[in-house]
Parts: C-alpha cells; sequence; structure tokens
C-alpha cells in the first residue's frame, strides 16, 4: 500500500528518531488536533465512538464535492497518547481524496516504531481510529456512487 506525503514524512520522523525521543515527539501531536466545529460540539451524538480506546473518543469526517476528506477528533485533554495519534492522523490525512487514506497502511504506526514505546492496548486504539476512519470513509464514497 502507498503512503500519502504529508503522512509518509511523519512517518519517516518518527522511525528516524532514537526510541527514547518517539514519545515525546508523539506527544507534541497533540497539540495538532484542532476543536470541533460549532455544529459537531453541539451534536457529538452524531460522532462516531472508538470503543477499543481506553478514553473516550469520537470520531467524524465529511467528504467534499472533489471527494476530499476532512476530519474531526474528540478526545479529552487528558488522554494524551490518543489524542496525540489523533493529530498525527489529522496532519499526515486530513483533506487528502478518500482514496488516499483508503490506501494508507493500517500498521503504518510500526514504521514509526511506537510499538517500542507504546503498549499493545494503546496501541489497538490507534488501529481502531484509522480502521474506523476508512470504514466510515467508505461507506461515504459508496453513498456519494449511489445517490
Amino acid at each position: 500500500m502507498s503512503m500519502p506525503q504529508k503522512l509518509e514524512h511523519i512517518v519517516t520522523e518518527f522511525g528516524e528518531a532514537p526510541a527514547s525521543f518517539r514519545l515525546p515527539m508523539l506527544l507534541e501531536y497533540s497539540k495538532k488536533v484542532p476543536p470541533l466545529p460549532g455544529y459537531l460540539e453541539e451534536h457529538r451524538d452524531e460522532m462516531e465512538r472508538v470503543h477499543e480506546c481506553q478514553t473516550p473518543f469520537f470520531l467524524a469526517e465529511e467528504i467534499d464535492d472533489e471527494g476530499r476528506v476532512q476530519m474531526y477528533f474528540d478526545a479529552p485533554q487528558q488522554a494524551p497518547t490518543t489524542r496525540s495519534f489523533a493529530g498525527v492522523v489529522y496532519e499526515g490525512l486530513n483533506g487528502l481524496p478518500a482514496e488516499e487514506i483508503l490506501a494508507t497502511p493500517d500498521d503504518f504506526y510500526v514504521r514509526m516504531g511506537l510499538n517500542e514505546v507504546i503498549s499493545p492496548l494503546r496501541l489497538r486504539g490507534i488501529s481502531a481510529i484509522l480502521w474506523r476512519l476508512k470504514r466510515r470513509v467508505r461507506e461515504g464514497l459508496e453513498v456519494r456512487r449511489a445517490g
């Protein structure tokens, strides 16, 4: 599978860093998750919960007329690891065409070396975020094609 260029840059940066730097680098990405837009802030029930995450984590997406995906994540500030991974996904994939997101390798975080610094339980949550996002994008494309 190919990896979008923005995400490839992030993955390479992490993969080349010493293991002791990876967790602090990851935590910097918690600041990259933008606040929810007002309409989602008021209607969080329209977002999908990622139950595999240890803390409450929600996501939503929109596909525009050109097939580009806008992502929205809601994770508490007290969940920096999960929020940080959402920041990586946001920075690496937000605004890209749906096909590029769907082609993203499910285990790209392994190339980042996160499996060396994060527990398997947290990795499960991380992989679930991408899996659910891709499922929702796939479903959104099917609805657009049918309609």
